[in-house]
């Protein structure tokens, strides 16, 4: 079967968005096939700085014949009716169209249409040029011919290449034009080491023209080269690369083919912070550092990617970028100096004109409530609440530094140094950088109570404030980043073993909160997707949540975990099929009588000796699952449970629930009801399915 090879040629690329548009149009083109009625059995895309590859392996040579039946009115129906149907049907009479009867509705009419399939290339003449001024670019603009059918595309686009045939023969050039770009067999490489136009048949011998024209099409391969020439090039030197996978994508985005160079800078620029040299001369020169295989230190070495193969073997080009490196380092040295001298408190009050939200105050603002709330919390968390609220107070000084100012990724980070260089306690220096942790689901958390209780406070003061000003997360929309605020706050109470009533802190961030509910049902949305990918049934999440009023996180995901647990032993499969049978009969009993089954089980009613042992039982049962949960023993409270699986089977199997007399009756339903309040001590086990 034929093969489908399309490449579109244009200026640079950026590297950010090369493997997005490369999937992109995979599916854009693969997809469209499909609808169209073709198959394939396989499809590859790759970027470079220059092109957007797709081929499209055993594709069919054309699209089936497809005959449809489309019904229409009853004979005799009225002319409009006729008319319609010939319009929709594309009948130019009604002597065109077939009579089928119906035993019920009688004879109507049926048209027969048959649509004949269409070739893959004329498909593909229509579907290629519709994806091109259709593609989905983050950011693109208007090239060309101006007016307003003009191609939009992210940068200047050159050439389109589209070939499709079979191995054994010539592939066809399946002719369109884009804007006045026609469709073609012939393409370039690289820039200045390929830049002589050359024939494309299929892949194989386009992908092989490609690299002996210094093109390496496939991203994943560059990115391989870079990395293994970069840690080669390294160990020569007696140094071990550090490696950022980031910085490795964007640059392999960046060459067509990769030449690895290694260039310096001077030690003096050691005495800054390592993440400071690694930023400077990551965010300026897109180059790696290296570090010293004995200390762990940075050496004052980098690694860059060129290009180009240099006549000089790359000395040129290195010396060119340890002047721009040796510049930057200066900059960042100057930051680092200034802020050292100026210190984190003296800077405090530029946090005045710095605003937050123009609906919840300056930054000023924020970090007295950070103050408030940390230190409350502190207590609750293990923490010193002296130190928690110093901490507070300098947790958002060093947005105001020159360095962050230069670098905001580094905010936190150099808030630490700086602390720790004004001989700050250790815990409130950490609790500065840890403060905004964790940002995501690898992310470090905070163990340190007094950085603990920073985050928290930091998170919960995010959450209350932009709830109270109903600024709230809608759809795949989250702005201001509170889902993540409110999966910070889940993993830190979990991983601190941390006991904490949200709607009591609720009420401690901002006294005036009146958005208590709304919050933690968002709270609970979080910790369902949270316990889920830990492996959690989501029927068990609901079943605690059942309980209503549960607000520790805690207690929520111990609950949860020995809940699963109980259940997939042999005695909580017995016992839910057992509550099952109980509540059922229950049920049905009170919606026939309109009466609920509250009331206590009243011993003299009781007849059978298996009500007689089920009623200590759940006696027992409750008062030991009580005590359990009590002392947060969830293992407890579920072996305690457990226990009630032998007298309920046997009352569900001798006795006789509605019985003659109405007084045993009664009491056996308020049995029942025991039991169904009995199992709620621990979770809602109607919310469990299976």
């Amino acid at each position: 079967m034929p093969d489908l090879l399309l490449e579109l040629f244009s200026e640079e690329i950026p590297a950010r968005m090369q493997r997005k548009a490369a999937d992109d149009l995979k599916k854009l083109i693969t997809n469209g096939l499909v609808d169209a009625g073709l198959t394939y059995e396989g499809a590859r895309a790759f970027a470079t700085p220059r092109r957007l590859t797709l081929v499209v392996s055993g594709c069919t040579a054309s699209s089936p014949d497809i005959r449809e039946e489309r019904k229409g009115p009853r004979v005799g129906a009225p002319e409009k009716a006729l008319a319609g149907f010939l319009r929709g049907a594309g009948l130019s009479s009604i002597d065109e169209a077939t009579i089928q009867s119906d035993p019920k509705k009688g004879d109507f009419y049926v048209a027969v249409i048959n649509k004949p399939g269409r070739k893959a290339e004329d498909i593909i003449a229509g579907l290629v040029p519709e994806t091109i001024r259709k593609f989905p670019w983050p950011k693109s603009q208007k090239w060309g011919v101006a007016g307003e059918g003009a191609l939009r595309w992210v940068r200047p686009l050159h050439s389109i290449v589209c070939t499709f045939g079979i191995d054994a023969e010539a592939p066809e050039v399946i002719t369109f034009d884009v804007d006045g770009i026609v469709t073609g067999n012939t393409t370039e490489g690289h820039r200045f080491h390929g830049k002589e136009r050359f024939d494309v048949k299929r892949f194989d011998d386009y992908e092989a023209g490609l690299k002996a024209r210094k093109v390496i099409l496939d991203l994943d391969e560059r990115k391989d080269i870079i990395l293994n020439d970069a840690k080669t090039l390294a160990f020569a030197q007696g140094l071990e690369l550090v490696e950022d996978g980031g910085l490795l994508e964007e640059v392999g985005g960046l060459v067509e083919w990769p030449v690895v160079l290694m260039g310096s800078f001077d030690e003096e620029f050691l005495d800054m912070p390592d993440e400071v040299i690694q930023t400077s001369i990551r965010e300026h020169q897109k180059c790696f550092v290296l570090k010293d295989q004995k200390t762990g230190k940075l050496a004052n070495k980098f690694v860059l990617v060129s290009n180009l193969i240099a006549p000089d073997d790359g000395a040129t080009i290195v010396a060119g970028n340890e002047k721009v490196v040796r510049a930057r380092l200066s900059d960042a040295k100057f930051f680092w100096e200034t802020d050292l001298k100026t210190g984190l408190e003296t800077r405090l009050y530029k946090l005045d004109n710095m605003v937050f939200h123009e609906k919840l105050g300056t930054q000023t603002e924020r970090v007295e409530r950070l103050i408030a709330l940390s230190s409350a919390l502190a207590p609750l968390v293990g923490a010193d609440a002296d130190k928690a609220a110093r901490a507070a107070k300098l947790a958002k000084a060093d947005l105001v530094s020159d360095m962050v100012f230069e670098f905001p990724e580094l905010q936190g980070l150099m808030g630490r140094y700086y602390a720790l260089a004004q001989d700050e306690d250790a815990s409130v220096a950490e609790a500065i950088e840890m403060h905004y942790k964790p940002q995501g689901p690898s992310d470090e958390i905070p163990s340190n109570p007094v950085a603990a209780s920073v985050a928290l406070a930091d998170k919960l003061d995010l959450l209350t404030g932009f709830w109270a000003i109903d600024e709230k997360p809608t759809g795949s929309k989250d702005p201001f980043a509170l889902r993540r605020a409110a999966l910070g706050v889940i993993r830190i109470l979990e991983d601190n073993n941390i006991r904490l009533s949200l709607f009591d802190v609720f009420k401690t961030a901002r006294p005036d909160f009146t958005q208590g509910r709304d919050l933690m049902g968002f709270f609970a949305d979080r910790l369902s997707v949270h316990l889920k990918d830990k492996g959690a049934r989501h029927d068990l999440i609901d079943a605690v949540f059942g309980l209503g009023n549960q607000d520790d996180v805690l207690m929520i995901s111990k609950r949860v975990e020995a809940l699963g647990e109980f259940l997939s032993s042999e005695d909580g499969t017995n016992l839910l099929a057992g509550y099952r049978r109980a509540t059922n009969i229950l049920r049905a009993e009170e919606k026939k009588s309109g009466e609920t089954y509250n009331g206590q089980v009243e011993g003299a009613h009781l007849d059978a000796a298996e009500e007689i042992a089920l009623a200590a039982a759940i006696d027992t049962a409750r008062s030991a699952a009580v005590e359990a949960v009590e002392k947060e023993d969830f293992e407890a409270a579920m072996s305690a449970l457990a226990a009630l699986r032998a007298p309920v089977d046997a009352f569900m199997i001798e006795v006789h629930v509605n019985d003659e007399r109405a007084e045993v009756r009664e009491n056996r339903l308020k049995m029942l009801n025991q039991i169904r309040e009995t199992t709620r001590t621990v979770a809602d086990f109607s919310k469990i399915s299976g």
